[in-house]
């Protein structure tokens, strides 16, 4: 009889198709996990996995093996949910990071709902832009992420949460351009800008320019916006950036004015493929896609 822990670990190799990096994430050594596999394979009289180089491939056995072995974690998670029905008894962590986005206010009320419910679930917020938001979901670290798309990538699941943010200039407040109600892509043109380094570098796809980055004046980049706005007040530039991030009610010297026409960019949860989700964060998933 297959034993648990080696569809775990099955469906670890399968999601990283790496086997270093799935020994990372299951906190194991690489020559143990390889043995598992190996033993699996000798059990089930099939190969299950082609082993290249650097990555590692699923057979067609492997393949039925996969949805097969979900199912099988899936209905012992859901059986032994049941034997704890008391929301009080519920607990652990939910680890998520995120980007900077107003669609973070959504995600905390998502946040309060499961702690009035389950008060023993705890919440921990990772801010970073999306590549390390990415690695540290490949690394296990992290167990879902809040990302602005398109970042499709093969290796990750996407839910669409039907929520958008809206691009716009940041500025000080005594500048010429801020008696505009809006600013058109034709002005980006002729001004310094100070870019977030994930549009800088082309990981956020901005399309809608129409135009190569060369013919952009790109003074300076950014990785969060709080630091960039020192940069705006002192004229170094006009910050992209996307609306309601920086409070430009109080003493600070700064204004917001959108692009028109609107370039506004969606947002997604992001989870690796076949990744098995401890109850707190199933509880999550299962809010989010209840709401929606």
């Amino acid at each position: 009889m297959i034993e648990t822990r080696h569809l775990y670990y099955f469906l670890a190799v399968a999601r990283e198709q790496n086997i270093t990096r799935a020994a990372d994430t299951l906190h194991i050594t690489q020559p143990t996990l390889s043995k598992q596999l190996m033993d699996l394979e000798h059990q089930l009289g099939k190969q299950l996995f082609i082993r290249g180089k650097r990555t590692v491939t699923l057979t067609e056995e492997g393949t039925y093996l996969r949805s097969k072995a979900q199912e099988m974690i899936d209905l012992m998670e859901k059986t032994e949910a049941a034997f704890h029905e008391d929301n009080k008894t519920v607990s652990g962590d939910i680890h998520l990071g995120c980007g900077e986005t107003r669609v973070m206010e959504y995600i905390t009320d998502v946040f309060k709902q499961i702690h009035l419910e389950y008060p023993k679930i705890h919440f921990h917020i990772y801010s970073a832009d999306a590549d390390n938001v990415l690695e540290k979901l490949d690394k296990g670290l992290l167990d879902i992420g809040l990302l602005l798309g398109p970042l499709r990538r093969e290796k990750y699941d996407y839910i669409d949460i039907h929520q958008k943010d809206t691009y716009g200039l940041l500025m000080p407040k005594n500048c010429t351009l801020a008696s505009q109600s809006a600013i058109t892509v034709e002005q980006m043109k002729d001004l310094p800008l100070i870019f977030s380094q994930q549009a800088f570098l082309g990981h956020q796809e901005l399309e809608w320019f129409g135009v190569d980055y060369s013919a952009l004046n790109v003074v300076a980049t950014y990785n969060l916006i709080f630091n960039a706005t020192f940069m705006v007040e002192k004229g170094l530039g006009y910050a992209l950036c996307l609306d309601n991030l920086v409070n430009i009610d109080g003493n600070r010297k700064l204004t917001f004015r959108p692009i028109a026409p609107e370039l506004s960019i969606k947002s997604y949860i992001v989870m690796k493929k076949y990744q098995a989700f401890s109850p707190p964060v199933k509880i999550f998933m299962n809010k989010i896609k209840n709401i929606l």
